[in-house]
């Protein structure tokens, strides 16, 4: 973007009350009854494999649990998921799918003590299951996995969304997930209380730098061109582009783009930039986004920013499988 030398702006809210045609479609929550059940299962059977079987390596001369082969049997056996920090929860309603998935037609039941999306303290009992000790032994690992990465994304989404503080511009996601586990991942997401956008590369027009770079069209009238191009390609679609300096921005209004993404501005130059569209779309601001940096951004009067962080930044949160007495 543009280095010219600026005066300092103060940074006040220049939102409007009335929200942008845009803006509802641009961004919403997954619920977990949006995800698909073969997908799921899909998951919980690769970990299993990788436990039991070794999936990933060329040979397993001996698959199975072999330890609880060994020494435990089918006796019906209780235990409790505890949370050993402060944590949103998430994953309680993926771990039916899961002890389903390693109990080879025994029956595991589990009782939620909470719900996906709830704060919880430090020793609060997330979640009892009972059923076969083998069978709860077995998938004991695969859950807490799930578990604890989940959860660990909720959480650090919880706190980059109180530090944003009261405002109307929403935190939204990023594709920056891990490998076959989007949809997990921005469900988590959701449950700490951010926002979903862009599930993958079918359901938006962005057009980002490296686009307008191959297409020849960083600039003035091609830029336009190149939002015109993928409006008549995609009328039904909200169409984003990517600008990162403000020149960018007139072309890119004049082409009718429903949103403008602001990579890397300065907060001064973001405050010129959302007044300099108005109305006329929604604004995003991306790139380089820190829980440090989010209380100045909500107050900028944004539409909406995103923070890869709220993933691949988050930490597992700390998450025990206590066994009952009898």
């Amino acid at each position: 973007m543009s280095s010219r030398a600026k005066t300092p702006l103060s940074v006040k809210s220049v939102s409007s009350k009335i929200e942008k045609p845009a803006a509802a479609a641009f961004a919403k929550r997954l619920a977990w009854e949006e995800l698909d059940a073969a997908y799921l299962r899909q998951l919980i059977t690769l970990a299993r494999e990788e436990d039991l079987a070794g999936a990933g390596l060329v040979r397993v001369v001996t698959p199975g649990d072999v330890t609880t082969s060994a020494l435990v049997g089918e006796a019906p056996a209780m235990a409790d998921f505890v949370a050993r920090q402060a944590m949103t929860v998430c994953g309680l309603s993926l771990l039916p799918l899961i002890f389903d998935g390693f109990g080879a037609g025994c029956v595991v039941k589990v009782a939620p003590g909470v719900k996906d999306g709830q704060a919880v303290a430090k020793g609060a009992v997330l979640a009892t299951v009972s059923g076969p000790a083998a069978t709860l032994l077995r998938a004991e690992r695969t859950a807490l996995n799930f578990f604890q990465k989940l959860s660990g994304i909720a959480t650090q989404t919880t706190r980059h969304v109180a530090a944003l503080g009261w405002t109307t511009t929403k935190l939204l996601d990023t594709r920056k997930t891990t490998p076959g586990f989007r949809m997990l991942e921005k469900y988590a997401v959701a449950c700490g209380g951010g926002w979903n956008h862009r599930l993958g590369l079918f359901d938006r027009v962005l057009i980002k730098d490296n686009h307008l770079a191959a297409a020849h069209a960083t600039a003035g009238g091609r830029l336009a061109a190149a939002v015109r191009t993928a409006r008549a390609r995609h009328p039904k679609m909200l169409i984003e582009c990517e600008v990162d300096e403000m020149e960018q921005i007139p072309p890119v209004l004049e082409a009718g783009a429903d949103v403008v993404l602001l990579d890397n501005f300065a907060p001064a130059d973001l405050v010129e930039a959302v007044a300099l569209i108005g109305r006329r779309a929604c604004t995003e601001a991306s790139g380089g986004v820190t829980i440090e940096s989010l209380p100045e951004m909500g107050k900028i009067g944004l539409d909406f920013i995103s923070c890869g962080a709220l993933v691949h930044h988050a930490v597992w949160a700390d998450v025990g499988l206590d066994w009952r007495g009898k």
